[in-house]
C-alpha cells in the first residue's frame, strides 16, 4: 500500500516472486471510468474507489492459503476494512516515501495514467497504519532488495 509513485508494483512483483506467490497489480482492476478520470487529474472519490476495493479484495480472498501479493493504494483505514472485510488475515506492507522522491519518480514514468500533479490529494487522503492493523512500514529511500526482505520478513510473521 502507499500513495502513487511509492513502488508498490515493483516492490510487490519481487515480494510475491520471493514468496512463490501470485501477483496483482490492482490498478488494472479499475474501471475505465476511473482511470479516465485521473488520467484527466480528477481525484476518486470514496463512491468511485468502493467498486475496485471489492474487486482488491475478492482478488485477495481468491489468494488466501496459497498466498497472492497485491499492489493496492488502500489509503484510508475504512478502504483496508474493506479489504480486510473479504479477506481477513491480510497483511499491508506500507511504502512511504518524501513526497519530493515520490513526484521524481512520477514525472519519470511514460506509462501510467496516474499524473503527478494528483500526488498532494493522495498524500492527503493517506491514513498510515494504526497500530492494530497487521503490517509494516518501509521507508522507500531503502534498496529494493532490502524493501522486499523486510516485506517477506513481516508477511510471515
Amino acid at each position: 500500500m502507499g500513495v502513487s509513485g511509492s513502488g508498490k508494483s515493483t516492490v510487490g512483483t519481487a515480494l510475491a516472486e520471493r514468496l512463490g506467490a501470485a501477483f496483482t497489480d490492482a490498478d488494472g482492476l479499475h474501471p475505465a471510468a476511473n482511470v479516465a478520470k485521473m488520467r484527466a487529474g480528477t481525484p476518486l472519490t470514496d463512491t468511485d474507489r468502493a467498486p475496485w476495493l471489492d474487486l482488491v479484495g475478492a482478488r485477495l480472498a481468491e489468494g488466501a492459503g496459497h498466498g497472492v501479493v497485491v499492489a493496492c493504494s488502500a489509503l484510508r483505514r475504512s478502504y483496508r476494512d474493506r479489504l480486510r472485510g473479504h479477506a481477513p488475515d491480510t497483511v499491508f506492507v506500507h511504502l512511504t516515501g518524501a513526497r519530493d522522491v515520490l513526484a521524481a519518480r512520477m514525472g519519470a514514468r511514460t506509462d501510467h495514467f496516474m499524473p503527478a500533479a494528483l500526488l498532494d490529494s493522495q498524500f492527503a487522503t493517506l491514513e498510515p497504519l494504526g497500530p492494530d492493523e497487521a503490517g509494516v512500514v518501509l521507508d522507500v529511500a531503502r534498496p529494493v532488495g532490502e524493501l522486499v526482505a523486510a516485506a517477506a520478513d513481516a508477511v510471515r510473521r
